[in-house]
């Protein structure tokens, strides 16, 4: 594939993510924010979550799913997305928060601060597979929302890439457990560091 053929395979990449934002935009609904989670899944660490509105004029290319990208075209994309955006916010929940009242009420929780710390309050919100009750904004809870919409794609390098740089920094903390490799999950080197250390303040207790 030639590099004009890439661009405009990203191009057109970019118009079918666009789809639900025009439509809400097309109602008068100025400012979207898309909302999504990392970490529902790991051993040990939080749920991080991310809300971003992004301008009617949005052109940034590249920005999809988070967990399809590398890591440097996420740390790319993580820069830029700030840069672009009308406004971005972070929400997170503390594995003691997530062992009492469950990862998916935490992920809610965390969500809803993401949404409520926004500079600017949004007409919409844009959500990967979860309905917020809490929140009394008009919301569309999409099914694979980080790979249909550019706002829950954006949502989601912006969350991945803040946790990811956190559990690396965790495992100059707690060593032993991989956690710079493996980012909390349940890898073998992860259990590894279980076994022989027993848990850290950062596990999950519910996980184990």
């Amino acid at each position: 594939m030639t590099k004009a053929e890439r661009l405009e395979k990203q191009k057109e990449r970019l118009e079918e993510m666009l789809v639900f934002e025009r439509e809400l935009w097309s109602l008068g609904k100025d400012f979207i924010a898309g909302v999504d989670e990392v970490g529902r899944g790991p051993l040990a660490g939080p749920v991080v979550t991310a809300a971003v509105i992004l301008p009617k004029d949005f052109q940034l290319l590249g920005v999809d799913d988070s967990k399809k990208l590398s890591p440097k075209k996420r740390d790319e994309l993580f820069d830029q997305i700030k840069k672009a955006a009308v406004c971005w916010a972070i929400g997170r929940r503390e594995p003691d928060r997530i062992d009492e009242i469950n990862i998916l009420e935490a992920t809610k929780e965390a969500m809803a601060e993401a949404i409520n710390s926004l500079a600017v309050k949004p007409d919409h919100v844009l959500i990967d597979a979860v309905k917020l009750p809490g929140v009394k904004i008009p919301q569309t809870s999409l099914i694979k929302g980080d790979a249909r919409s550019v706002s829950i794609a954006a949502a989601s390098i912006i969350a991945k890439v803040t946790r990811d740089r956190e559990m690396v920094e965790m495992d100059k903390i707690w060593p032993g457990y991989s956690f710079a490799a493996n980012k909390g999950y349940g890898t073998a080197a992860h259990y590894a560091g279980l076994k022989a250390l027993g848990p850290c303040p950062i596990h999950r207790k519910t996980f184990l």
